[in-house]
């Protein structure tokens, strides 16, 4: 029995909903709108079993997440999350609405032509969320620094040691005095602001640091800690956001789902590529570019990377140490070559992220 296609075009309020016949020439009928509850959508997935018992869905990835999704698989249809920088659209359409979008994704579904993404479990979504909202506090954090820097600046206080933010910087801070009172309150509150959001980002990582071990891929994130520039929190960032490398055919479609490979606009023998696409997962690809800098410096097993070293695999030590060596020996002679670091460091983003993939097929997640 062939499969009936289902496009909902999802919303906070209510789902658009069409339905494609199978076959190319079967009929695309538009359903109509329900409520974006869980009762209503068993009840218009359960009317639509009596006709049609075999169901394909599909709607596109947003800010109403992977609820539907998994509702939809628990009442055992399958379903598609896609891709809507992947939809295909006609470039001379000018009219979208709700009906139309929901038509067309189910069209779409039937022909194959949708790029289905992957789903993250309700665990590791969970972790997820965690880590983007450590990540977001760690950016709140720098920007109210900048403040409070920008304001000193302003009134020619600048602090002449050897880092901010240290205890020496701490100490020069707080003998800082205004004459106007206005001006003193303002350095104050921010201060203090400064303050409570370094104990913001101080619980988060601490829970972070509890919750993790005790997660379905606690054993890849210590892995991939045996690689140099890669901390606690890039190993998880980078695993909350990619998840399992081995759903990867080989470390080239990692890099396009990174968005490290080049664009490219050729026509007929003429072969023109430009910079790198910058299309895919720009949190993993933040952390990869920062981890890229240690290899600036030559190879070697420091401390903290011996210690993450003790019990894992042979192989993976293997993979870490090998990364080192073929990374900081790239990076020399890319310098060497008198290329720009803007240049070199993305380069070196790129074979990590090999690396990774490699390490990712050498440790089992515990299920």
């Amino acid at each position: 029995m062939a499969f009936f296609y289902v496009g909902v075009d999802v919303s906070k309020a209510k789902h658009a909903v069409a339905v494609a016949e199978g076959g190319r020439n079967g009929e695309v009928q538009y359903f109509g709108e329900i409520e974006a509850t869980t009762a209503a959508v068993e009840r218009f997935v359960r009317k639509l079993e009596g006709k049609h018992p075999r169901l394909h869905f599909c709607y596109e990835a947003g800010p109403t997440g992977y609820g539907l999704y998994r509702q939809l698989v628990e009442l055992g249809h399958r379903c598609d999350v896609v891709a809507p920088s992947l939809t295909p659209k006609r470039p001379g359409e000018r009219v979208k609405t709700n009906r139309r979008d929901a038509v067309s994704l189910a069209r779409l579904l039937r022909a194959g032509e949708l790029k289905e993404i992957w789903v993250p479990d309700a665990v590791h979504e969970a972790v997820r969320d965690l880590v983007r909202v450590r990540s977001a506090a760690s950016e709140d954090l720098r920007k109210k620094r900048q403040q409070l820097l920008s304001f000193l600046l302003r009134h020619g206080r600048v602090f002449t040691g050897h880092k901010n933010w240290t205890r020496t910087h701490a100490r020069w801070l707080a003998a800082q005095k205004f004459d106007h009172p206005a001006q003193q309150i303002v350095f104050q509150d921010q201060v203090d602001v400064i303050t409570d959001a370094q104990d913001r980002l101080e619980r988060l990582d601490a829970q972070l640091a509890e919750l993790v071990p005790s997660w379905s891929m606690a054993p890849v994130v210590a892995a991939y800690q045996t690689l140099r520039g890669v901390s606690f929190i890039v190993a998880v960032t980078f695993v909350s956001e990619v998840g399992d490398v081995r759903r990867f055919d080989s470390p080239r479609q990692l890099m396009a789902f990174l968005g490290l490979v080049p664009s490219e606009r050729s026509t007929g023998d003429t072969v023109k590529r430009g910079g790198l696409t910058l299309a895919g997962n720009r949190r993993a690809r933040r952390v990869l570019i920062e981890g890229a800098w240690a290899y600036r410096y030559p190879a070697r097993v420091t401390e903290p990377i011996r210690v993450r070293l003790e019990g894992l695999p042979k192989a993976v030590r293997e993979i870490a140490w090998r990364a080192q060596t073929a990374l900081c020996a790239r990076y020399r002679r890319m310098m060497a070559a008198g290329k720009n670091k803007p240049i070199v460091v993305p380069a070196i983003a790129r074979e990590m992220a090999a690396f990774r993939w490699a390490i990712g097929h050498q440790v089992e997640p515990v299920r």
